[in-house]
């Protein structure tokens, strides 16, 4: 068995993920508590101190929740999808408990801690010819945690998905993403949750850390200029290469 639970901050107009999910639970202070009652039935309600960044509540989750299979979302997902041949096929309620359930099961199966999907919806990403990724990133929307000592850097909050892919692949030497299947949300659209302390240059800021935490040789940035005209644009997400075996 396994649990969902997504995150929320600030966002009680906005989150949209129990719209998809019903049965996902709003972890909120409890400040904010009443702000979320009419929102949805299915709330967590914790001490303000367990707030502040994303990483910090993702811990208390981890910390905290009785389950042994926690699945952390995004409070704004769309929805799920999968490539079938050159069709997109968006996953109702159902499926999408179901691909949950089979995930963890090919976790667990393959003795796997930390697992995830596609961070791309596009059809160049689905890689037909390699489904599953043993040593790849798994993005924050989605993060799927089987039982395990390993927690969020708590310094690094704006860069937390790509240090704690690194940690999983340095503690067990391998991880899980289902690349056939991938997320649609609203990330870094809406106010709230994360918009409230994110800005280029505190991102520039946490790509540095991440990089001095982990070497050059394992982060690095791509700053070809991504622009055609005369202001120069680079990705600021950086990229990240393990040097293990894998796919």
């Amino acid at each position: 068995m396994y649990r969902i639970y997504a995150p929320t901050y600030k966002r009680s107009n906005l989150c949209r993920t129990h719209e998809y999910l019903s049965e996902v639970v709003y972890v909120v202070r409890e400040s904010e508590a009443k702000d979320y009652e009419g929102v949805h039935d299915k709330l967590w309600i914790v001490p303000d101190s367990a707030q502040g960044n994303l990483c910090r509540i993702r811990n208390y989750i981890l910390d905290h929740a009785p389950e042994n299979n926690i699945l952390l979302i995004d409070d704004d997902i769309k929805y799920f999808g999968r490539w079938n041949g050159n069709s997109s096929v968006r996953l109702n309620e159902l499926e999408t408990y179901n691909m949950i359930q089979e995930g963890f099961k090919l976790a667990e199966d393959l003795d796997v801690v930390f697992w995830g999907l596609n961070c791309l919806a596009d059809k160049g990403a689905y890689r037909e010819y390699t489904p599953f990724g043993t040593c790849q990133y798994i993005g924050g929307p989605f993060q799927a945690h089987r039982k395990n000592d390993l927690r969020y850097d708590e310094v690094i909050y704006l860069k937390e998905d790509y240090d704690m892919t690194i940690q999983v692949l340095n503690a067990y030497r391998k991880n899980l993403r289902m690349n056939m299947y991938h997320y649609v949300c609203d990330q870094n659209t809406l106010a709230g949750g994360c918009a409230e302390y994110r800005n280029v240059e505190r991102e520039m800021e946490h790509n540095e850390m991440l990089q001095k935490k982990w070497g050059s040789k394992i982060v690095r940035f791509d700053k070809s200029n991504k622009s055609s005209g005369k202001q120069k644009t680079y990705d600021i997400n950086p990229i990240i290469n393990v040097p293990i075996q894998g796919v």
